[in-house]
């Protein structure tokens, strides 16, 4: 289990990994934020490696369904720190958010 596994996760934290791992599976170039997945070229094969990723470098489990419904990284973003929360897993942001 990673160090962000074991503990509580911040939204920013969440935000700023689930980023990391958008832009590297899909090679998204910068200032493509609000492109969705699958004007990304996102695939099966890529949602099933977002999804994984989110799982072993968050412990968030996400079901890579989700993706289909062709999310922008935003919208995305918020459905990983939704489940999150659900898991009981969101800890406090010093920004409030």
């Amino acid at each position: 289990m990673s160090d962000i596994q074991a503990r509580m996760l911040l939204p920013s934290l969440i935000e700023d990994q689930v980023t990391k791992i958008w832009k590297s599976v899909l090679e998204m170039p910068d200032g493509h934020c609000d492109r969705t997945f699958f004007e990304l070229q996102g695939q099966s094969i890529s949602a099933m490696r977002i999804v994984a990723r989110v799982e072993d470098e968050l412990g968030v489990a996400m079901d890579f369904a989700v993706l289909f419904d062709d999310p922008d990284l935003p919208t995305f973003v918020a459905a990983v720190i939704e489940a999150a929360r659900a898991a009981g897993r969101i800890g406090s942001d010093s920004t409030g958010g």
